[in-house]
């Protein structure tokens, strides 16, 4: 688990704790944007260092930035806020991460030909830290041949690349340039910061979520899993440089940026798609609420209200964690009970295969579903039992992790 981290359920998880990000922002309408990616960076832990290049200015100001970030802006080459050397040469040297948002075409062009004749192309020419890059441009700047060009160059020095999205620009036109959402590029960060950590190389597959089951066209069965907990697994193993599979039932949540994920309604469509997605990774942590139980038979067409009830009669589905295999894999299994979650859990354990099963009371306060916090037992083949703190859910995915990482090959 990452350090310096306060795991008490009244404090969220901070992901970029202790860590230093360069936020470059360049003359684009998408300046505005760039404050609320600011803030959510500090907000996430880290500290942040802005660098406004000269038409940046033109759109937003250092006093901005300034407030957000409680740090000197730096807006040209020779400005000393450094006590240590040059300003450019201080943020190369001290950062995580460089990330450029938004990036215009000319910021894009003289990155990829090593420019360095502002603090921006300084800092970046000056560093060994990772970039992240947030294109955003007007309608056809963006698929140019020398754009193209641009970023593959870019890309093929390990230069992470938020790909910019379709839709009305501010010219009016209609064209893909529009810079990704700052939630998206705060989970590029994570990613590229950690991308030599400890689940480097491995393959995650997470599942998350409760599938439905369709009683008609119109009704299903299903159960209260929000998927927080899955998605929070997703992105700790990113985090932690895993290639990450989430196959998730329908949620309101986000998709991770990052990470592959594959959308599964029903048990079999979740089925279908773990099992395929296990063969050749390390590690499987099946946090999904599966349907125990499915409708024997599907109508066609809605049911109508009429004088009487509706009787459903429903089969127990199979249990198939214990189906999922690859030369690799180590599996972790969930129990959601009422009651003594941990007790419940034990025969799950050597059932599904799994290395250790995570148990948690949702009838706890602050454990149940669509909560920001959990509380977790992990159970292992032995019946040996380690009741964690409630905590939030990304730590406990963090500490899930932690355990599961001695076990893979």
């Amino acid at each position: 688990m990452p350090d310096s981290q306060n795991n008490s359920a009244s404090a969220p998880f901070l992901p970029l704790a202790g860590k230093n990000v360069v936020l470059g922002v360049t003359g684009s309408i998408a300046a505005y944007k760039a404050a609320d990616l600011a803030s959510k960076l500090v907000q996430a832990g880290a500290q942040v260092d802005v660098i406004l290049t000269e038409s940046a200015q033109e759109f937003i100001g250092k006093s901005t930035f300034a407030a957000l970030t409680h740090r000197p802006v730096t807006t040209g080459l020779w400005e000393a806020n450094s006590p240590l050397a040059i300003d450019h040469v201080s943020l190369a040297l001290n950062a995580d991460c460089i990330v450029v948002a938004p990036a215009t075409a000319n910021t894009l062009a003289k990155l990829a030909l090593g420019l360095s004749d502002d603090a921006l192309g300084a800092t970046v020419l000056a560093t060994a830290a990772p970039l992240v890059v947030a294109p955003a441009m007007d309608a056809n700047m963006y698929v140019s041949p020398a754009m193209r060009q641009n970023v593959e160059t870019l890309r093929g020095r390990g230069t992470t690349v938020a790909e910019p999205g379709e839709g009305r620009l501010a010219s009016g036109l209609i064209g893909k340039g529009r810079m990704q959402e700052p939630a998206n590029i705060v989970g590029l960060v994570r990613q590229a910061i950690g991308r030599n950590g400890d689940y480097s190389g491995r393959k995650v597959v997470v599942s998350a979520g409760g599938t439905q089951e369709p009683i008609d066209p119109v009704r299903f069965i299903s159960n209260r899993s929000s998927g927080k907990m899955g998605y929070a697994l997703a992105e700790a193993a990113r985090d932690r440089g895993a290639d990450v599979t989430l196959v998730s039932a329908p949620t309101a949540l986000q998709p991770p940026a990052g990470v592959n994920v594959l959308s599964a309604h029903t048990v079999n469509n979740m089925r279908e798609a773990v099992l395929t997605a296990s063969k050749p990774a390390d590690l499987l942590v099946m946090a999904a609420a599966i349907s125990d139980f499915s409708p024997v038979e599907v109508a066609a067409e809605k049911i109508k209200k009429n004088g009487s009830g509706l009787t459903l009669e429903l089969a127990k589905n199979e249990d198939w964690m214990p189906l999922a295999t690859g030369p690799r894999l180590v599996k972790v299994a969930f129990a959601a009970e009422t009651g003594d979650a941990a007790f419940k859990a034990r025969s799950k354990v050597e059932s599904k295969g799994a290395v250790f099963t995570v148990a948690n009371d949702v009838s706890e306060a602050g454990s149940g579903f669509g909560t920001d916090t959990n509380r977790v037992a992990i159970v292992d083949a032995t019946g040996a039992t380690e009741q964690l703190p409630l905590m939030d859910k990304l730590a406990v995915a963090h500490a899930i992790l932690d355990r599961a990482l001695p076990h893979l090959k």
